[in-house]
């Protein structure tokens, strides 16, 4: 079944994982099957705080979309065993309408790849080497069950041997004759009801005879082969096509192809196309982490259309979406922010309203279609709403945002401002996480022409801990934008309670010079009223970029 994920943005902050959440629930509650909420990013102590308030785990964790193997692969792998005899393997492959059979052992690891190519030239060998095509490598016990024949005596019947195919097609005395010419303990003498032919391979101690046409041999002759130590085989075949099946006896771990590829489960299809493409076969291993096949990818599974389709909250362009999220089907996407670059090859539901919060959003798709809105997941769309918003001080709020805030609390009997200074309480990042984290912990990139740049936000009751780890932070975010290849970075810093904020950047000196706000240290600049990185910082970083 078609698995829908409902994701927020890399590097997620509440509202990204609240709103997730809240409508990954309505879809449920309004018909839709086998949706699931995710994120792509780790939460932080605040996150952590608000879903243990309300008692609801972790959206699962998706790190990457892109189609891999293990979504197009075939798990029912067809194989067979190393000692499987051609014919047989060659009638599996007929049956299933394969071209490349995988040959496993025991632990399911790949021995080999036999391919109708490879047998092919064993069975028609050039004219160079025709000696090959009366060359037996088999088993007796091997032989009798290719042919399908009755075994009336046998002499260590598993022991596999390099042998000799002898046709008893002439008269007796110039089969004697070439009888001489051979090694009697590497021959297989295939002969029908003639008995002086019978005698004289006997005589001679051939290694085995076989006898066809499904004809019986009498009981000297059977006595005979016992005491001359000579295996005797009943084929039921004719001539020709014993001697066809004989050769086809030959175990198939001595026709493998061991120049073939193998590609793991996880790997990204996208990565390895152009190696498949190339590749003269037509089917892979797939290998799991211990080696071991797991399943079979063919050419014609890279046509699959991955069952994996996305919903987006909280974002709408690729830059900042999950990765592989441009290359499987997107049904919907719910959003308040700008319209980015985003493009889809149809149709889709595209929700972008002009209120402070996705979870704004999510809480009005409930109340407009009278679903019932369940209270622990009220309660997490009042925390991301009041998260986004700074409880309704931001900006970026709304009328919209002032009424469902207010209806959620009569649904959660939570008061938003008293929740609001426990939720940024709760924890500091710049307390309890290294710096390179906490500048990426809410962090967006942006696409701008050709500049690609970051804008992280980081909220704080006070800016204390900020000015102890100053030149800490202001380091990472170099770091941070150089390994990138921003344009420029920034991160936002802002004390909730004063409602402003700070704006430390990193970028070439063209950038840094269009910001005229007051540089209280270099690289970081006083925004005095400031709270907003939506409303009010990207559109000021724009207009500082199209100076450049």
């Amino acid at each position: 079944m078609t698995e829908v994920l409902v994701i927020g943005h890399r590097n997620p902050d509440a509202d990204a994982i609240c709103s997730a959440i809240g409508y990954a629930e309505f879809k449920r509650r309004t018909g839709m099957r086998n949706v699931v909420a995710a994120r792509c990013g780790e939460t932080n102590d605040r996150i952590d705080f608000i879903l243990r308030t309300f008692g609801v785990p972790a959206p699962r964790f998706v790190a990457d979309v892109s189609p891999r193997v293990r979504d197009v692969m075939q798990t029912n792998v067809i194989s067979v065993p190393p000692r499987t005899s051609v014919v047989e393997a060659l009638a599996t492959m007929d049956e299933r309408n394969i071209r490349v059979l995988p040959v496993l052992d025991a632990d399911r690891r790949c021995q080999g790849l036999l391919s109708v190519f490879k047998a092919s030239k064993f069975f028609f060998p050039s004219l160079n080497r025709i000696f090959d095509s009366r060359r037996i490598l088999t088993s007796i016990r091997s032989l009798n069950r290719t042919l399908k024949g009755k075994m009336l005596c046998a002499f260590e019947a598993d022991r596999e041997e390099d042998l000799v195919l002898m046709v008893g097609a002439m008269k007796a005395a110039t089969f004697a004759e070439r009888l001489a010419t051979y090694s009697p303990e590497k021959l297989v003498v295939v002969v029908g009801d003639r008995d002086d032919i019978q005698r004289l391979a006997i005589g001679g101690r051939v290694r085995i005879l076989v006898v066809t046409g499904g004809r019986e041999v009498s009981l000297d002759i059977c006595e005979l082969a016992r005491r001359n130590e000579v295996s005797l085989l009943l084929s039921p075949h004719d001539s020709a096509t014993t001697c066809m099946l004989a050769r086809s006896a030959i175990a198939v771990e001595h026709l493998l192809r061991e120049d073939y590829l193998t590609f793991g489960e996880d790997e990204i299809l996208s990565t390895i196309q152009r190696l498949a493409a190339e590749s003269q076969f037509q089917a892979f291993p797939v290998l799991d982490a211990d080696r071991r096949v797991i399943g079979i990818l063919s050419k014609s599974d890279f046509l699959k259309k991955v069952q994996r389709r996305l919903i987006l909250v909280d974002h709408n362009e690729f830059s900042q979406a999950v990765p592989g999220a441009d290359q499987v089907e997107i049904l919907e996407i719910l959003d308040h922010h700008r319209i980015g670059t985003f493009s889809s090859q149809q149709p889709i539901l595209f929700r972008n309203e002009p209120v402070g919060s996705t979870s704004t959003i999510v809480a009005d798709c409930f109340f407009q279609s009278a679903i019932e809105l369940p209270t622990a997941t009220a309660g997490l769309l009042l925390a991301g709403l009041v998260s986004d918003t700074l409880n309704l001080t931001s900006p970026t709020t709304t009328q919209r945002d002032v009424e469902v805030l207010s209806r959620l609390e009569k649904l959660t009997g939570v008061n938003a401002t008293e929740f609001t200074e426990k939720l940024f309480s709760s924890g500091s990042v710049l307390t309890s996480r290294p710096a390179a984290q906490a500048i990426s912990g809410d962090c967006k990139e942006y696409v701008e022409g050709s500049n690609r740049f970051s804008v992280a936000q980081i909220e704080e009751l006070g800016f204390d801990q900020f000015w102890k780890r100053a030149a800490e932070v202001r380091s990472a975010l170099g770091h941070y934008r150089a390994a990138n290849g921003y344009f420029f970075s920034a991160l936002l810093v802002t004390d909730v309670g004063q409602q402003t904020s700070l704006l430390l950047v990193a970028g070439e000196p063209t950038f840094t010079a269009q910001i005229h706000y007051p540089e209280k240290e270099p690289g970081i600049y006083e925004l005095a009223g400031i709270v907003s990185r939506k409303k009010q910082l990207l559109p000021y970083l724009l207009t500082c970029l199209s100076r450049c």
